[in-house]
């Protein structure tokens, strides 16, 4: 082996042993529980192998579960990306003073991790029954937000709330992508006559589409998988997913491991496509902006 060859290999050990943690977090916490589920979704109580938890998702009460879950990921992912996408056109593109564009950032890298506990007390002491905002329209306004119709603990409730963390997690995401929008692009289309509408729906939101439409199903799978939230805000009275798994592995009535893992495989199958087409989307908006 030639010195050169040894130096080469040296700094390649090197690089693996600098990579090595993050492998082993990986195997700890993320492969090696994730084929535990997948496993465990198909063994019964007596570790006998079974398909009895993988038709066990197709009774009503847990097709109802995924249907909830879905419909309150796609309404919070849908509402996140709308608001999210045109705060970070009016601090990217809007002509706004730099400092609300780093304000902005820097608020939606918090918000966008808050959940759990701390986010359902902060909505429970704004919009519940006796909230500030609940109480201010009630006794300013005369407007009784209850008697509209209006419920936290509810699909609506909980989907305005796990808003909170979507639309800054939009920002944060889509943010880059409005910077990647050339100048050459827009000057390019007014010297050919283009209107600023022609612009924006000939050019630029063609080439930001597959960004658009890849972080609305990162924010998809980041509701479907969130339980802290729900499970502080409505207990186990709304039946989402996370809220059934739970069920299933740790409590004392609907205990049923196997099923729960079953449960989980299902939703790993869900966010996992999700975040497939994601990474995909976000390949071909990558090439646009090089």
């Amino acid at each position: 082996m030639s010195a050169k060859q040894a130096i080469d290999l040296k700094k390649t050990a090197i690089d693996w042993l600098g990579i090595l943690p993050f492998l082993l977090f990986a195997v700890m916490f993320l492969i090696a529980p994730t084929l535990y589920l997948v496993t465990g979704a198909f063994l019964n109580p007596a570790g006998e192998f079974t398909f009895d938890n993988i038709s066990g998702l197709f009774t009503d009460k847990i097709l109802a579960s995924y249907w909830i879950s879905i419909k309150v990921s796609l309404a919070s992912s849908l509402g996140g990306a709308f608001i999210g996408f045109f705060l970070a056109w009016a601090v990217v593109l809007g002509g706004l003073p730099s400092w609300i564009r780093s304000s902005l950032l820097t608020f939606s890298g918090v918000a966008s991790n808050f959940a759990g506990v701390p986010l359902a007390f902060a909505f429970l002491a704004t919009l519940g029954r006796t909230g500030l905002v609940t109480l201010l329209l009630r006794d300013w306004f005369g407007i009784n937000l209850y008697a509209t119709g209006f419920n936290l603990l509810s699909f609506i409730g909980l989907t305005i709330t796990y808003m909170y963390f979507q639309i800054p997690l939009m920002v944060l995401i889509i943010t880059p992508a409005l910077d990647g929008l050339k100048k050459e692009w827009r000057e390019a289309a007014e010297i050919l006559g283009a209107t600023n509408t022609q612009y924006w729906t000939k050019v630029a939101l063609p080439i930001l589409f597959p960004s658009i439409l890849g972080t609305t199903l990162l924010l998809f799978a980041n509701a479907f998988g969130a339980i802290a939230t729900a499970y502080s805000l409505t207990g186990s009275t709304f039946n989402i997913v996370p809220i059934q798994l739970y069920a299933q592995i740790r409590g004392d009535v609907l205990h049923n491991p196997n099923l729960g893992y079953a449960l989980a495989l299902g939703m790993i199958v869900i966010t996992g496509i999700s975040n497939l087409i994601y990474i995909w989307l976000r390949m071909r908006a990558e090439r646009w902006q090089k």
